[in-house]
């Protein structure tokens, strides 16, 4: 093996030959993939992108690029050209730099140019408890922020509290005429489903009003929440002083939960705290004549001309909307930070709502509008279908996290472990597998939660991939226990089928890792480390990894094994679900 030249992957090589023999600086995004199980080959650059840009046959823009890798890398790979796929087949020695790469480098520490970023997340509403679509939301939004901060970025993680408005409004006034006084502490609840259950009464009492009312008569209770509202922003002080109380209530429980989840954030706002500048905003709107009033009073911005209605900006006693805070929460942010880029990571029964906010911005001559995106991920549904708060039909997040405990304990001691396994570990394989679930599906596709089924334990599960990484340090510990390390020879060693396919896939991280920043998806590093688990699991199965007669071969495993535990525990950690050394 020629140790004299400076080793380059097959990838940066042919991005080099593509400005060498083409002089072109600007190509299309290179399209690499493994080679098929059917053809020879190892990794295959599909052609037919190039060969268009170019305006080359592909069979030449192939052979071009193929002898140019070929040359630069002095005989560590062959090529072939089959129907427009360039496929690089490694020798034995590329491979042995691949692995002497990732020991010698930080392979997967990218370092873009650096941002600093905004992400919204979680942002619930004060008057209930957190349930399984705001674990999607909370999760997703957490992954992201660790992915985007991997690759180079200054991330600030923010949440918005919903704690004033109509909604609110509503828990109050069914505690007031209902609670006789109770509290969280007197009935033993948790502050967020105390408030929670306030606010399914308030509804429940609604609909019989509307449903028994034949002269369309206006609910009693909605009317008395209005005048709530009204004097709320008026600065009643007895009715503020309330809502202070049933809100520290939620927060508390919330707190809780989050802290269960591992969920935390940089920034808290609230919205009773920025309201007022969303207020300024549209009144000042209006005098320059880019919202218009009805005769009620109520201000409104009319989008016909760009594809949309018209929006209600204030109503007409003057109270907001949550369009109005939204417009006062961006403008405060931009003002507040210094950033390139904002995701709202907001679910997509919203994506109305955030194109009008976007033309809002853009009519009041805010042009820093083009920073701001939303992530718009699909909602999670109970066979019975979308969840319902005031339906009843909805999974609390605190429900689900303690049931996770339950069956962890449960499954984990009986199947996994002759020991007595700590709470705390349980817990772990608890949570990593809630994790796991949610995040290993896109964000774009809905779930569909069987409550029946809970959590399965088998197949593409967190706890698989945790297993395959505590085993990974057992097998570490074992052979250091039997070998001690020694100097070997890179020259002797062979790698077989599976140990290739090992290499083959960790050296792919980097990739994966950008992909997901990029697209904004946990899912696909999610999948990934399963695809490592099990490509791992085959090497595991098929060789024997610790081999007393043979340490040097076995020194070379242990340095493949050890990258492994190290990208699936990077991976893991992205996701948020901590690793065992022993389970």
């Amino acid at each position: 093996m020629n140790d004299h030249f400076q080793f380059q992957s097959v990838e940066k090589i042919v991005k080099e030959s593509i400005f060498v023999l083409y002089k072109l600086d600007s190509y299309p995004d290179l399209d690499f993939q493994y080679t098929k199980k059917e053809y020879p080959g190892d990794i295959t650059l599909i052609l037919f992108p190039l060969s268009k840009k170019l305006k080359k046959p592909v069979e030449k823009v192939g052979k071009d690029i193929g002898n140019y890798v070929q040359y630069q890398l002095k005989g560590l790979i062959q090529f072939s050209i089959i129907k427009g796929f360039l496929n690089f087949i490694f020798e034995n020695d590329y491979y042995i730099h691949l692995l002497k790469e990732m020991l010698n480098t930080n392979f997967y520490d990218l370092k873009y140019p650096s941002k600093k970023i905004i992400i919204e997340y979680s942002s619930p509403n004060t008057n209930k408890p957190l349930h399984v679509g705001h674990i999607r939301n909370s999760l997703i939004g957490a992954s992201i922020a660790e992915i985007l901060k991997m690759v180079g970025h200054e991330i600030i993680k923010i949440q918005i509290i919903n704690d004033r408005g109509i909604h609110i409004c509503k828990s109050m006034i069914a505690w007031k005429k209902f609670g006789k006084g109770e509290t969280p502490d007197s009935v033993k609840i948790k502050g967020d489903h105390f408030v929670g259950k306030y606010y399914s009464l308030f509804d429940k009492i609604y609909r019989e009003e509307t449903h028994e009312s034949k002269d369309s008569i206006p609910s009693t209770m909605m009317n008395e929440a209005r005048i709530l509202l009204k004097k709320w922003e008026s600065g009643d002080s007895i009715i503020r002083n309330t809502w202070k109380k049933m809100n520290k209530w939620v927060y508390n429980g919330f707190e809780e939960t989050y802290k269960k989840l591992g969920i935390t954030f940089d920034e808290v706002e609230y919205e009773s705290d920025i309201y007022e500048i969303g207020k300024k905003i549209v009144k000042k709107g209006l005098k320059e004549g880019i919202f218009f009033q009805k005769k009620d009073g109520s201000i409104w911005v009319d989008l016909m001309k760009e594809g949309f209605d018209q929006k209600l900006l204030l109503r007409s006693d003057q109270t907001s909307v949550y369009i109005t805070q939204d417009i006062g929460t961006a403008v405060e942010r931009l003002r507040k930070y210094d950033i390139d880029q904002m995701i709202y990571i907001v679910g997509k029964e919203q994506d109305y709502h955030f194109k009008v906010l976007f033309h809002i911005l853009k009519r009041l001559g805010y042009m820093w509008v083009n920073k701001l995106s939303h992530l718009s991920y699909e909602m999670v549904y109970l066979p019975s279908g979308i969840m319902k708060s005031r339906e009843g039909n909805v999974i609390y997040a605190d429900s689900l996290i303690l049931e996770m405990f339950s069956i962890a304990k449960k499954n984990f001691l009986r199947k996994y472990s002759k020991e007595k396994v700590q709470e705390k570990s349980a817990e772990i394989i608890g949570l990593g597998a809630l994790k796991y679930y949610f995040l290993k599906i896109d964000p774009r596709k809905k779930i569909v939660f069987h409550p029946e089924k809970s959590i399965d334990f088998k197949g593409k599960t967190g706890i698989y991939i945790q297993y395959t990484y505590s085993r990974i340090r057992s097998l570490e510990r074992n052979f250091f226990k039997l070998c001690s390390l020694l100097n070997y020879y890179w020259s002797n060693i062979k790698f077989d089928v599976h140990e290739k396919n090992m290499i083959k896939i960790l050296k792919k991280y980097p990739l994966i890792l950008k992909k997901s920043a990029i697209n904004l998806n946990p899912s696909l590093i999610a999948n990934y480390i399963y695809e490592v688990s099990k490509i791992f699991n085959h090497l595991y199965q098929n060789k024997k990894l610790i081999d007393p007669l043979n340490v040097i071969h076995s020194n070379i495993c242990m340095n493949i094994i050890h990258v492994t535990g190290n990208v699936l525990k990077s991976g893991m950690n992205l996701l948020g679900i901590k690793m065992l050394d022993r389970m």
